[in-house]
């Protein structure tokens, strides 16, 4: 059936040592007749010394919670569907009565540590909600009801909370099981709609870790592949390969059990044991009596194998299998305990110190504004993105580069850079309307300036829009990478970031007035030293002849059409004009006078030059001025925040001398697992000489 199956014989070579000095009993595979001193025999011979302390280690780390440090321990779980006669089986081990009721009957993780114990006087106690209570025999299913009460409240809602019951009594198996709520599809009255989802949940949650061993109670009534811990169990287990089945109420459906067993349809690595609970009033001595006539006499019964029945079989296999599990996975508790130790030493080392004086939260302060200028140097001059290395959006250099090629993006496809839109018709106004008594043939300089400041103060929102965003941009940096530097100290953080926002909002002023005095300047004067303006215009200026001589008509004499302007030609009212695209002509022809047309062209094409050449430059002056602002962030204007959280009296720095409650509570966590982890390291380290002797037996 498993892989325990060799043991199951009685011959259980680890304990021999202490059966040698017991009564001879019977081979399992022959007929016996149970007498009553048998009966009242123990069900299985306690581990000796060497065994015992291995289970206390694991029930001491277990009452120490160190599960909830994510170290998990090898545990027997006890599962099975509603009313498959699963607390009948723990009753037999455990030689106590549990709760019984219509329901659900164990409505918390209810943990059973028996221990074999001499004393004639048996001894119990719950463990719950941190505290121990004594508990007589007769009254130990009322108590639990009691405890389940409390942890889970009154009805019939259920609890992940666990409760631990402890049994020191002669003649039981040195056992530790956890027993779960079984499995109910349909809610009863007084039960939540979802009461199957909670009751899964607790069942993964205790079945899913490899260590687990799980025991899972079958009624020979029913077809095992229909039972829903069956399907639980498979998902975590798929192999059966920690899985151990007990099958109850055989005198119900003895017949066809033998099939059950030995075809195995559901992959029940660690094998059957078939069992007979106790039944109305028998006492435990009756109902074994009971068991072993029935698995002798009956019929459908009486051929299955004699080492897979009876509970004392089944004490035998849980026994022996625990002792296996702990042996097996000691080395990798010790292991995980220790790794979880150096780690949380480790983090809580580099928690800040409490701080308990003015110079040392002032000391703390300045590391924490050092720290966070050389983070933004990294992140916003540097171009160094290691403390940032997935969050992009902390890599300040390039999203600056990404923001200002939008930025020159957005100025070139404006609407003031559509060269070929009302064409002349801008130039031709601004002429009419600078006429004075003047030399003919001079071209009003008035009238480019205000063509071109016009032009100006319409996309003049672009870069002060640019501006405002990458200081929102820098602010979002700065705060954040205060943030982080300043974590451990909750009231430095809130201050921190207060400061932090103010500096950036007053750099983003200033930066805001400077960008407003770079389009001042170039509303003030058109000028540049760019030879580009010049050559640009001239290009542009050799298609002027051309073009007035199509759009009037005159005669002008001129000499074939250049090759270069091939492309200049008139199209449903459209001319191609290089540099410009398509471009209407007709709102042109109205206008007879030459020397007007031929100026606009002309002004047009000079603005048209310097307009590329601004463009540029604009780009180029945002650029330079917001590196320098940035440079001068990172390097001198960050240190404004300590002066603002120092306070003009300089008592800002008591504030620092409050931590947050998250920090305190994240500190106390720390030391306390600090402490679960060592006194469990210290009692796995206590026997570890025995399971390395136990270790010894098993090979």
């Amino acid at each position: 059936m498993g892989s325990y199956d060799e043991a199951d014989s009685g011959s259980m070579g680890f304990i021999n040592d202490y059966e040698d000095s017991q009564p001879a009993t019977p081979p399992m595979d022959q007929p016996r007749v149970v007498t009553a001193a048998a009966a009242q025999a123990p069900i299985i011979s306690s581990f000796n010394d060497k065994i015992r302390p291995l289970l206390d280690v694991i029930d001491r780390l277990r009452l120490l919670m160190v599960m909830k440090e994510g170290i998990q321990l090898p545990t027997i779980v006890v599962v099975g569907d509603q009313s498959s006669g699963k607390s009948s089986v723990l009753e037999s081990l455990a030689g106590v009565n549990l709760p019984r009721s219509q329901g659900i009957c164990t409505r918390v993780p209810l943990i059973i540590r028996l221990q074999n114990h001499a004393s004639p006087r048996p001894e119990l106690y719950l463990e719950y909600n941190g505290k121990m209570v004594p508990v007589e025999e007769p009254q130990i299913a009322t108590a639990i009801n009691i405890a389940t009460d409390e942890i889970a409240g009154p009805g019939k809602s259920i609890s992940d909370t666990p409760l631990t019951l402890v049994v020191r009594k002669d003649g039981v198996p040195d056992l530790t099981m956890v027993d779960l709520p079984g499995i109910t599809r349909v809610p009863v009255h007084g039960q939540p709609n979802n009461i199957y989802e909670q009751i899964r949940d607790i069942i993964m949650q205790y079945i899913t870790p490899k260590e687990s061993i799980i025991l899972n109670v079958l009624s020979a009534t029913v077809d095992f592949s229909t039972c829903e811990s069956i399907r639980m169990s498979q998902q975590v287990d798929k192999n059966g390969e920690r899985t151990l089945a007990v099958v109850t109420k055989i005198d119900r459906a003895p017949e066809g059990l033998v099939d059950k067993n030995t075809a195995d349809d559901v992959n029940i690595g660690l094998g059957y044991v078939c069992v007979r609970n106790r039944i109305g009033d028998e006492s435990y001595e009756e109902a074994r009596k009971e068991e072993a006539r029935l698995f002798e006499t009956n019929a459908h019964l009486l051929c299955i194998d004699k080492s897979i029945v009876g509970v004392h079989v089944l004490a035998q296999k849980l026994v022996q299998i625990q002792a296996n599990e702990i042996a097996k996975c000691s080395p990798e508790i010790v292991k995980n305990i220790s790794a979880k130790l150096d780690a949380n030493v480790s983090e809580l080392e580099k928690m800040p110190k409490v701080l308990t004086s003015i110079a040392d939260a002032t000391k703390a302060m300045m590391w924490i504004i050092q720290a966070a200028k050389e983070s933004l140097k990294k992140l916003l001059w540097r171009g160094e993105f290691d403390e940032y290395p997935e969050d992009n959006t902390k890599h300040g250099t390039a999203r600056f580069v990404e923001m200002l090629n939008r930025f020159s993006d957005e100025l070139h496809n404006c609407e003031e850079s559509n060269l070929s839109k009302d064409f002349l018709t801008e130039e031709i106004k601004g002429l009419e309307d600078a006429k004075r008594i003047e030399l003919p043939n001079f071209l009003p300089c008035e009238a480019f300036l205000r063509i071109f400041r016009r032009k100006v103060e319409r996309i003049s929102y672009l870069p002060i829009k640019f501006t405002e965003k990458y200081w929102d941009y820098i602010d979002d940096v700065v705060t954040s990478v205060l943030t982080r530097h300043s974590e451990m100290y909750y009231q430095l953080k809130v201050s921190a970031k207060g400061a932090a926002h103010n500096l950036v909002q007053k750099l983003r002023e200033q930066s805001i007035n400077r960008v407003k005095e770079i389009v001042e300047m170039e509303k003030l004067t058109g000028y540049t030293c760019n030879p580009d303006y010049m050559r640009e215009w001239n290009e542009l200026m050799n298609q002027q002849d051309y073009f007035i001589n199509q759009i009037t008509g005159t005669d002008m004499m001129l000499p074939p059409y250049p090759e270069d302007l091939q492309g200049f030609r008139e199209i449903q009212g459209l001319r191609e004009v290089q540099g410009f695209g398509k471009i209407q002509v007709e709102h042109l022809r109205q206008h007879s006078n030459v020397l007007i047309l031929q100026q606009a062209f002309d002004l047009k094409m000079r603005t048209v030059a310097y307009w590329k050449i601004f463009k540029v430059r604009l780009v180029d002056s945002m650029a330079l001025h917001l590196q320098y602002c940035v440079h001068n962030l990172v390097n001198n204007d960050i240190d404004e925040i300590v002066k603002e959280l120092m306070g003009p009296d300089g008592h800002g720095m008591e504030k620092m001398l409050v931590e947050s409650p998250a920090i305190v509570a994240k500190r106390e966590n720390l030391k306390n697992s600090i402490k679960v982890l060592k006194e469990s390291k210290d009692s796995v380290a206590k026997v570890m000489d025995r399971i390395v002797v136990y270790d010894a037996y098993l090979v």
